[in-house]
């Protein structure tokens, strides 16, 4: 079972907050009666005993420790940016596994956090941004893919991998072999609307997909993987309880946020492979 990691964090700082609250009321004023009587029955207070009366309970203090810290990783994680590790290598060479990447929350507008609703419009995904979205089939699984087709656009790709978009061929250039693949693997730059980036392709025969075609539906985005024959996405999502027009299709209200850098690279995590910081760097 996979857990909600931002509805815990809302139940943490709700939680936390009520006991600071609770405290502010109700507590501290009892707190501070019982001092003030204390000193006025006595001709010297003893420091001790005023210390004790003035001693919160255990769980405010706790609370009211954790709220502050709490609340601005809410904050943080909810409207500004958010930290993910890519898992798999579906976005070769763009990303690669064990990156740390952080995503920009509020480029595709200001959503509230666990329900997700957007409440203020910022902007909307572009064709070529590299994006987080909640998997359609499973929400509570987060995939990261480049966007390809806007909604209205309509979208090809070949049987010799090429990528059409409302009938023009997205431009690419051979770059050469990917190293260490003798030649199985190709990488080209690629240019999917303004952005310029690689992409990779596999030049065995069984990598040959189906000539197909998709209309992107309004409110929707076709996402690719720039490991193009290793990539599990809009292309190959199905789902029997998914309408037909809308399998492969990213609804906005799955929409996590925009990837813009990646922070850090650790593939291995153990003392024995050490995080490294060779690939950080702004995300094309």
């Amino acid at each position: 079972m996979s857990l909600n990691f931002p509805l815990l964090l809302v139940i943490a700082v709700a939680v936390c907050g009520f006991l600071a609250l609770l405290d502010l009321v109700f507590f501290a004023p009892r707190r501070r009666t019982a001092i003030a009587s204390y000193q006025g029955s006595v001709s010297q207070p003893d420091v001790a005993v005023i210390e004790k009366l003035n001693k919160e309970p255990l769980l405010v203090e706790y609370g009211k420790s954790f709220f502050p810290v709490l609340f601005i990783v809410l904050v943080l994680r909810s409207f500004l940016v958010e930290p993910f590790q890519i898992p798999s290598g579906s976005m070769k060479p763009t990303l690669d596994v064990g990156d740390f990447i952080l995503v920009n929350k509020f480029s595709y507008g200001i959503r509230l956090p666990v329900i997700d609703k957007k409440i203020i419009e910022v902007g909307d995904p572009q064709r070529g941004d590299v994006m987080v979205l909640r998997y359609p089939s499973d929400p509570s699984v987060n995939y990261i893919k480049r966007v390809v087709g806007l909604p209205g656009d309509v979208i090809r790709y070949t049987s010799d991998k090429r990528l059409f978009v409302n009938g023009e061929s997205v431009a690419e250039k051979l770059l050469g072999s990917e190293p260490n693949t003798l030649g199985s693997a190709q990488l080209y730059q690629e240019k999917l609307g303004a952005v310029e980036h690689e992409i990779r392709k596999e030049m065995s025969r069984y990598r040959s997909p189906p000539d197909n075609q998709w209309t992107v539906p309004a409110g929707h985005y076709f996402m690719m993987g720039d490991n193009r024959d290793n990539s599990n996405d809009s292309r190959y999502w199905d789902d029997p309880s998914i309408p037909k027009e809308l399998l492969g299709m990213v609804p906005d209200k799955n929409i996590v946020g925009k990837a813009f850098a990646v922070w850090m690279s650790w593939p291995e995590p153990k003392l024995s492979h050490l995080p490294n910081f060779s690939r950080v760097g702004l995300i094309k």
